[in-house]
């Protein structure tokens, strides 16, 4: 009885496969299926899910071979713009620069988005063609012939920040304009490096001092005077006053008028009325913008002001402790003066950070203690990187709080004041 039992169980499950995957016959009955068959049969399904497991492999290989394509094609991209910044990022004009300006900001403009972020060079960066520093349409280079015979050429670094150079040298400029209604004014930078700059991401063009002078020559101007908005009689005056050498012969008389801090004096203790209106000047502007009325007001509620200027290893870098030392003797106990270069040594950030705090100040304000507000007020004063005056200051934990003030000394009156009367004592010097 068992064994009956047990064949009329397998001849139902053999059966009962063979309804499921057996093969129909030609009448349309279905037969028992073989051992192969149902072998088969079983295999089926997970050569397909094999199948299927492979496609999809191969599918997401294509498609991190295609990444990876098209990652190595943006950085290639960006690459080549760096390197054609990087080429005109130089301080050198040469025959073919107006070319190479002309052949980044095509390639540039070229980029999509993604690729733009990834542009990095030995001085190139997103930051080149795409921060927005204003609108250069508001600038006027001051670079047109029709000059006449008497010419006041006004020299400055310069800026690639377009609204710093309306604000700061074209305000400059224009003061010193008003006031010599029958003379030329035009423009010259010394960095041509911000020339390139300006050039190839606005298409302005601004003379340097070669070009400016070779203008002028061409121009028949016979009185020349050369007005720069340096600070001090550093390094970059020194070098133009070299470059004035060469065409020296060529007009009837030049003369360089003075910086805006004047002569520079034998040690930190030698001031000057230049740094005297100075001083004042730019303290005044910054308790106007911080809203006190006096020093003595701010100092009252633990608040310090930090003027931030550019420091020099030229001798010239003792007019910042003299600057120092004239804040002291106007009663500016709250201000200090810093340098990004660090010289001289006890205007280092470092340094200027321990003053303030042993004076027992809370609060800092920084401000620039430069003619422009460019790259140096906005990044390595006000900037958000860790070797930003403001984030050493921040990190210092000394304080409560740390606010900047990004103006450039050339959009305060009183100081373009200074510059009109050094340009009006040099046109009384010509012959």
């Amino acid at each position: 009885m068992k064994r009956k039992v047990f064949l009329a169980m397998l001849a139902t499950c053999v059966m009962t496969v063979g309804v499921l995957s057996g093969c129909e016959s030609g009448n349309g009955a279905s037969e028992p299926a073989t051992n192969s068959e149902v072998q088969e049969v079983s295999e089926e399904p997970q050569q397909e899910a094999a199948n299927s497991e492979e496609s999809e492999d191969s599918e997401e290989q294509n498609d991190t071979e295609e990444e990876v394509a098209k990652e190595v094609l943006d950085q290639e991209k960006a690459d080549e713009v760096a390197e054609l910044i990087d080429a005109i990022y130089v301080q050198q004009r040469t025959d073919l620069t107006d070319e190479q300006c002309a052949e980044a900001k095509k390639a540039w403009d070229a980029l999509t988005d993604e690729q733009k972020e990834l542009v990095s060079g030995e001085e190139a960066d997103p930051d080149y063609f795409g921060r927005n520093t204003g609108d250069a349409s508001k600038d006027d280079p001051l670079n047109q012939d029709d000059i006449g015979e008497d010419e006041i050429l006004v020299v400055s670094f310069g800026t690639s920040f377009n609204d710093s150079r309306v604000n700061d040298i074209s305000a400059i400029e224009k003061t010193i304009a008003e006031a010599n209604p029958d003379w030329s004014v035009r423009r010259a930078f010394t960095a041509q490096i911000i020339i390139n700059h300006v050039q190839a991401r606005d298409g302005e063009k601004i003379d340097n001092v070669e070009q400016a002078l070779d203008r002028a020559v061409a121009n028949g101007v016979k009185r020349l005077v050369v007005q720069p908005t340096h600070l001090m009689h550093g390094a970059e005056y020194d070098e133009l006053v070299e470059a004035l050498e060469a065409y020296k012969d060529k007009f009837e008389s030049v003369v360089v008028a003075e910086p805006m801090l004047g002569e520079v004096g034998t040690d930190a203790t030698q001031i000057n009325a230049d740094k005297e209106a100075a001083a004042k000047a730019i303290v005044a502007k910054a308790l106007e913008t911080a809203g006190y009325k006096d020093c003595k007001a701010a100092a009252d509620e633990g608040i310090a002001f930090v003027f931030m200027g550019h420091g020099t290893s030229h001798t010239a870098k003792v007019t910042y402790s003299q600057m120092q030392a004239q804040m002291d003797k106007l009663g500016y106990s709250n201000v200090f003066i810093g340098t990004v270069e660090g010289e001289p040594e006890d205007t280092a950030c470092e340094a200027v950070i321990e003053k303030v705090s042993e004076a027992g100040y809370k609060k800092v304000i920084l401000r620039p203690l430069m003619v422009v507000a460019g790259d140096h007020a906005n990044n390595d004063m006000a900037g958000d990187d860790e070797d930003s005056w403001k984030s050493m200051f921040t990190a210092s934990g000394l304080f409560d709080s740390i606010d900047t003030q990004i103006e450039g000394m050339g959009s305060i009156e009183q100081v373009r004041d200074i510059y009109k009367k050094h340009t009006a004592d040099a046109i009384k010097k010509l012959k």
